[in-house]
């Protein structure tokens, strides 16, 4: 483990897939890991499993789309601790498809909610133990749809990702005189629960996507934790307003 013992990272949606493996990897580094979620019996697995690993976990269960549940959460985290070192918006996700013809504005106004609200809120909430953290930063989570503009039927899910991008820039150039840093990270197509619904009724169609990606294959969960651990890392402590791409060299052409 490195030498982070005493330092506090938040990280949000940490109760599956790849918000796990960042709180696993981020215990490991020597974080005490304070991982969100909206399931709570989800939440005391998980606890219990990285307390089982040596990890120094707690959870809390608060929906990050809830303005007043994020202020009363994070701050009650933050008075607990007396600083944040780390603040990870992992929670986000597609929300379902919906073509722009046919959507309804309850729909747009969740995707975005999901994906940018949250970040928004978990972000302005921390940034007052933020001040008081060491090598403090937020790492934010976009998309290579924030790129692409996402696949049939998810593009408000691209559009969403496209202003988490300009956000962490926005942070980036909001906390730099604190010296808090503002990076976040770009998954390509990653194997997890994420893609469940289509790698039970599509197989073939989950195992061409692999024909997308330069290297050949998905990603992985933990390929992900680890640029995260870098970005939270004093290695990166000249990095800000950045975005790194974990896609695998998906989209570039084979």
């Amino acid at each position: 483990m490195s030498n982070l013992k005493g330092r506090v990272a938040v990280i949000t949606g940490a109760t599956g897939g790849i918000g796990f493996q960042v709180a696993k990897r981020l215990g490991e580094d020597g974080y005490t890991v304070v991982l969100n979620g909206i399931e709570d019996e989800e939440g005391a697995k998980k606890v219990e499993e990285l307390t089982k690993e040596g990890i120094t976990a707690e959870y809390y269960g608060f929906d990050v789309t809830n303005e007043e549940a994020v202020n009363l959460n994070i701050n009650k985290i933050g008075e607990k601790y007396g600083k944040i070192d780390l603040l990870v918006n992992n929670a986000g996700g597609l929300g379902g498809r919906s073509r722009f013809e046919g959507m309804t504005t309850e729909f747009y106004r969740f995707v975005m909610a999901l994906n940018l609200d949250s970040t928004f809120f978990a972000s302005r909430a921390a940034i007052p133990f933020l001040k008081k953290g060491e090598n403090a930063s937020i790492i934010n989570y976009t998309s290579i749809a924030g790129w692409n503009a996402g696949g049939p039927g998810a593009g408000i899910y691209g559009t969403s990702k496209a202003a988490v991008h300009a956000i962490t820039r926005a942070l980036a150039k909001d906390l730099a005189e604190y010296g808090i840093r503002v990076n976040a990270v770009s998954p390509g197509t990653i194997d997890t629960p994420f893609h469940s619904q289509i790698k039970s009724t599509k197989p073939e169609v989950f195992a061409s996507w692999k024909n997308n990606i330069l290297l050949g294959k998905l990603g992985q969960p933990q390929q992900v934790a680890s640029v995260v651990s870098f970005l939270a890392s004093e290695d990166a402590s000249f990095l800000t307003a950045e975005t790194i791409q974990v896609t695998g060299g998906q989209g570039l052409g084979i």
